[in-house]
């Protein structure tokens, strides 16, 4: 029993001190200026380039007007290698927009806010990127979140193994497509 507290305290710092203070969650609006360069705007005004060559992450153009409503796998070397469908927050539950580390990972989980009445695991393949609860994780497509990113149940869990710590995950409100499309073309054929 000692060594579990032991372990689950030494997670516990390794997740905190994961969390970069230069990806700022409130007030940001991310923009995709080229494969892996996104621009950053807060709600002040003050623009600022973030550019992630050279590293894993996630693009989310969440289910919005201008947006794709799919998810992107984007290797180090700026290959896009999986995008499926996702959903994201219903209005009054909005994503968050921003560029964020994966501060948690949890193959079965239940949500504690929104639990299902049926007492299943309705986060599973979570991937939380905000203290305040957002995730990554296997969802229906067909409906609006609270505020999480479902990800299609056949996408998910290689997106959960391949992923790591360092993993980066964008959220947007804008297209993707034309940085991904040849990669896509390359991956699923010309349909």
């Amino acid at each position: 029993m000692k060594w579990k507290l032991l372990l689950s305290l030494s997670v516990s710092t390794l997740l905190t001190a994961e969390i970069p203070q230069e990806y700022p969650f409130k007030g940001i609006e991310t923009i995709p200026i080229a494969k892996t360069v996104f621009k950053q705007v807060s709600r002040s005004g003050n623009e600022r380039i973030v550019d992630l060559s050279g590293k894993d992450f996630i693009l989310v153009s969440v289910r919005e007007v201008g947006s794709d409503g799919r998810f992107y796998a984007v290797d180090s070397d700026g290959t896009v290698w999986w995008s499926g469908p996702v959903t994201s927050g219903a209005p009054q539950f909005k994503s968050p927009s921003g560029i964020f580390p994966i501060i948690q990972k949890k193959r079965y989980h239940m949500s504690t806010v929104f639990p299902d009445p049926s007492g299943i695991n309705n986060m599973n393949y979570m991937m939380k990127f905000t203290e305040r609860g957002h995730a990554l994780h296997e969802g229906s497509v067909d409906w609006m979140s609270h505020g999480c990113i479902h990800i299609d149940p056949k996408d998910v869990p290689a997106i959960y193994r391949w992923s790591t710590f360092k993993t980066k995950v964008v959220i947007t409100r804008h297209t993707y497509m034309p940085y991904a499309k040849e990669d896509l073309r390359r991956i699923y054929g010309t349909k």
